[in-house]
């Protein structure tokens, strides 16, 4: 009869050592882990901005004849990469950014000062009225009485979004294919600032 033969000899216990060792290596892991994490998040930043910039590019062509169609006679379009001209940044008195607009059409008589988004959420709309508000104050600090108005140009516009946009006196400007849309309700007046 073959007998169980368990083993009689003791448990090693663990030592400090052991215990220290482990906790080092654990601690190694979240180190790395956390590297990687960060790593991740840069890409993805860097994804969203190239993605923002080429939806700048995709509505910054044409954009000056869709608003010269409604009679505005814009002359002159700056796009947030170029950073000299139409006050698209906005310093504090501090030499801070206080606000970036992505694109700014000018004439004698009106800025407009278009968000782009490939996305647009309800907070963005939130947000561009008060860049719109930093703009008017910024300008009227130089004296500038243009009348300023707004819009928020997406790739993917949802419709409850855009009807909010254009409750706020908001142009809209939406991808339609290869070009940006522009549909104006009947009854819609622009906002201005």
């Amino acid at each position: 009869m073959a007998s169980s033969h368990q083993s009689t000899q003791p448990q090693r216990g663990y030592t400090f050592e052991d215990v220290w060792a482990a906790l080092m290596e654990n601690r190694k892991q979240q180190e790395e882990t956390d590297r990687q994490i960060k790593e991740l998040s840069k890409q993805m930043g860097g994804l969203h901005n190239s993605f923002g910039e080429l939806a700048e590019h995709l509505v910054a062509p044409g954009i000056i004849e869709r608003f010269n169609k409604l009679g505005y006679h814009f002359d002159s379009v700056s796009p947030k990469g170029d950073r000299i001209h139409g006050g698209r940044i906005i310093l504090d008195e501090h030499g801070k950014v206080k606000t970036e607009i992505d694109i700014i059409l000018e004439n004698n008589d009106f800025i407009i000062a278009v968000e782009v988004k490939s996305e647009p959420k309800e907070k963005d709309i939130e947000r561009h009225i008060k860049r719109l508000e930093i703009l008017r104050e910024h300008r009227n600090k130089h004296r500038d009485t243009r009348k300023i108005l707004g819009a928020i140009a997406g790739a993917i516009f949802p419709h409850e979004v855009k009807e909010l946009a254009l409750e706020a006196g908001f142009y809209v400007l939406e991808q339609s294919g290869n070009i940006m849309k522009m549909d104006i309700p009947d009854d819609f007046v622009p906002a201005e600032w």
